[in-house]
């Protein structure tokens, strides 16, 4: 994700001198702050998240302090801070194992912890930047965007590598569908979607969008075959058809978009944008109404920067990391999702 941080860079700049869209608060009674909670210990950018169910443990990336944070959510305290880590960015919770999994952006390894004494179990070693990460729980495999181009598949039992993808650049979001064994990867520098056959561990096919910047992040709904992209600059919604690659609709979007999330129930799509109108982020919702059409049903401000989330539909939650600015901590921002 470092090689792109001067590209951010540039495009948060041209929309800055070129005037900015003023967005909408609406919807907020989707979302209800349950609590806030201080990380107090941390300063500047964080990355991704994961949870652990059972517990209602949240692990927290935080690329910047080069820790990571370990959150119980019922009780609105860090737990635990494990530190020496090197720009830690993608993270799981491995159940079967009780183990914690994270991917250091920095040096490219990735640790092992035991998720009850947070000591470290094992390593494996990529070559450079490590990154997203997916957990597939049935196969009990961990899947790994980094480098200049590539997916590392690591087995979650023996801690070891057990395949690799070769992509074109660096891999940022990517989603597995387990029904049809295929892998869909954002290529943020090529303006790529590439289609991995997880059978083979090949490279099928790339899908080509015409904007000019940025899909980070990405969600699937694979009952319906889609796929939804977004773009940060200038903030796009894309949804595709996941088998053709054709583009069905494009959606104005909050600037700045990380995490994005499909829920199957309520048929909703949540975006966390960490930049939009007056030094504020925006949480994104949208609503499937028939058909192919989604429309926009909430704007909810955030702090600055606050582009990193975790939908947790199973306890009907959606967290938000927001980042220290000045001279406010960051915080966990625990909402209750509502109807």
């Amino acid at each position: 994700m470092k090689y792109f941080l001067f590209q951010s860079f540039l495009f948060i700049s041209i929309c800055c001198f070129s005037g900015c869209k003023a967005q909408s608060t609406f919807g907020e009674n989707y979302l209800q702050i349950a609590k806030r909670i201080s990380l107090s210990g941390i300063k500047g950018r964080i990355d991704h998240l994961d949870i652990n169910l059972k517990n209602q443990i949240v692990y927290i990336a935080a690329l910047e302090s080069n820790v990571m944070e370990v959150v119980d959510i019922n009780n609105g305290k860090v737990l635990h801070s494990i530190t020496g880590l090197d720009e830690p960015q993608g993270i799981a919770y491995l159940p079967q194992n009780q183990e914690i999994f994270v991917a250091n952006g920095g040096n490219g390894d990735c640790y092992f912890y035991n998720a009850n004494t947070f000591d470290k179990v094992a390593t494996v070693k990529l070559k450079s930047d490590a990154d997203d990460v997916r957990y597939d729980s049935a196969a009990k495999k961990i899947y790994v965007g980094y480098g200049r181009g590539g997916i590392a598949i690591i087995d979650a039992v023996s801690h070891t590598q057990a395949g690799d993808v070769k992509l074109p650049c660096h891999p940022e979001g990517f989603q597995i569908d387990t029904k049809t064994n295929l892998l869909y990867v954002n290529l943020p520098s090529s303006n790529l979607i590439s289609v991995v056959d997880l059978k083979q561990l090949k490279l099928i096919r790339n899908i080509s969008e015409n904007y000019r910047s940025g899909n980070f992040p990405m969600a699937l709904d694979s009952t319906g075959d889609r796929l939804f992209i977004g773009y940060r600059y200038p903030g796009k919604l894309v949804m595709m058809n996941a088998k053709s690659g054709h583009r069905i609709s494009v959606t104005d979007l909050t600037n700045d978009s990380d995490d994005l999330f499909y829920d199957e129930a309520s048929k909703r799509v949540y975006v966390s944008c960490g930049g939009g109108y007056a030094n504020l982020g925006y949480i994104n919702i949208f609503q499937f109404e028939g058909g192919d059409k989604y429309k926009q049903i909430a704007g909810i401000p955030t702090r600055n920067g606050a582009r990193t989330s975790l939908l947790v539909p199973q306890l009907n939650l959606f967290l938000l990391a927001e980042p220290s600015v000045y001279s406010q901590n960051g915080e966990l921002v625990v909402y209750k999702t509502q109807k």
